[in-house]
């Protein structure tokens, strides 16, 4: 079994409970045990020690009020399907990660964070409540005024805390499926850091960044600012344009592995360049873009994850705290545009703080990178680390698969409260990830 970056592999049984209610007896009677949902955390975060249970199989919409927006859902339901309801219905999630193919479940494991979380924080924030399946079988609602330390410690626990049944949110309304958006034109990391900050106000942003560009031009970016657009501003960007358009169904799909040569320095840098001058033409205006491309470029193209080749991917994510951001992200960049090893997607956002005991958001910016997995990768990711640690940030759980714990301890002034919180509902050792093996959680 492995994860969305096939690295690292591990045995583990699998199981599928037909229905919410075969679900706690499974967990009663299995030990070292974890959660799983699509599989789209990058490591070996949803690969269970022993077992591994798979909540696809529960999917439903249990309720809705299209009057206030509210939503109660299963843990297994797909985003993907949760948009496909309600976005024609004019409602769209608070917050959305960079992949619609994950669970309701994993997004509040996780706790997953958009081109938003500046403003509206992470998708555990918006959670009102939800059910918990403890280590013994029993359930518990948790909420923010019952049970609310569990909530907390579930929020980002990478399901270490029990299994989640389902989880009720409130949905935001919108006027039509289109996203406003504003291209910046950033020249280095310096203007680029600048540019998200100026566009604070921006209820999203994010910008992609050219990590191998090197000398006055090392960092440079362009930033997409937006806004779910107005049904004047379909009227006027887009006159006589439906205010919601179809969804396109066909896409791109890798069809097998590509040989590891294929990404390389030239390649990227070639692909970077054409990009960046592609995008660069756009600035300056505003225009309208599907809400489909704008949040999931990546999810046009099937089983894109095989562009790596057949050992697979290590998706490398830190966020570094404001103050520190800006010296921290140029070594980061000049390390990996000295070494030449090719990161295909580089992000970089700015974040908000987070209220999970684990959660991974703290306010700053964080930098979201992808390699190959190869023998070069991981001695560069080690001296990343410990940048990342001097500057007081730290790693993301969900796209993590080869931290040290040391690494792991120094960024989470939370464990501490996490461990004995897992102690106290018998957790320790009955759920339990390859993940949290590792790390020693």
């Amino acid at each position: 079994m492995f994860g969305w970056g096939r690295y690292p592999r591990h045995p583990s049984e699998v199981l599928n409970p037909a229905s919410p209610t075969a679900l706690p007896s499974l967990m009663a009677s299995h030990s070292g045990i974890v959660t799983r949902g699509n599989g789209r955390a990058y490591g070996d975060a949803a690969i269970g020690a022993r077992a591994t249970l798979v909540t696809r199989g529960l999917d439903r919409i249990r309720a809705f009020d299209p009057m206030t927006g509210r939503v109660r859902v299963e843990a297994g339901l797909l985003l993907a399907d949760l948009l496909d309801v309600m976005v024609p219905r004019g409602f769209f999630p608070p917050v959305v990660p960079g992949t619609k193919f994950v669970t309701v479940g994993g997004m509040i494991a996780s706790d997953v964070h958009g081109k938003n979380h500046h403003r509206d924080g992470g998708f555990g924030d918006h959670v009102e409540s939800l059910t918990l399946a403890l280590p013994d079988g029993s359930l518990l609602t948790c909420s923010r005024t019952e049970n609310a330390d569990l909530l907390s410690a579930t929020i980002g626990g990478m399901g270490l805390t029990g299994t989640i049944i389902d989880a009720t949110f409130q949905l935001r309304p919108i006027e039509t499926g289109w996203m406003r958006q504003q291209t910046i034109v950033a020249p280095n990391l310096k203007n680029a850091l600048d540019a998200l900050q100026a566009s604070r106000e921006a209820t999203y942003s994010v910008a992609w960044i050219d990590c191998l560009a090197r000398g006055k031009s090392m960092g440079r970016s362009l930033v997409f600012a937006a806004e779910h657009a107005t049904q004047k501003d379909v009227e006027a960007l887009r006159p006589g344009g439906e205010h919601f358009p179809s969804l396109q169904t066909g896409r791109l799909s890798v069809p097998m592995d590509l040989p590891s040569f294929i990404l390389n320095r030239h390649s990227v840098a070639a692909f970077n360049e054409m990009y960046f001058r592609a995008g660069a033409m756009k600035a300056g205006y505003p225009f309208l873009v599907h809400w489909n491309p704008y949040f999931f470029p990546l999810d046009g193209i099937g089983n894109w994850n095989r562009i790596y080749g057949r050992r697979g991917l290590l998706q490398y994510q830190c966020v570094i705290p404001t103050a520190h951001a800006s010296s921290a992200l140029s070594s980061i960049l000049d390390r990996i545009s000295h070494r030449g090893i090719a990161s295909f997607l580089a992000v970089l956002k700015q974040m908000g703080p987070s209220h999970g005991d684990i959660a991974f958001p703290m306010e700053g910016f964080t930098l979201a990178l992808d390699m190959p997995v190869s023998n070069a990768a991981f001695p560069l990711l080690d001296e990343l680390d410990k940048t990342v640690v001097e500057a007081g940030g730290r790693l993301y759980l969900a796209k993590d698969a080869r931290q040290s714990p040391s690494t792991f301890e120094a960024g989470y002034s939370g464990l501490t409260r996490f461990r004995d919180l897992r102690r106290a509902i018998g957790a320790t050792g009955r759920i339990s990830s390859r993940l949290s093996i590792r790390l020693g959680i």
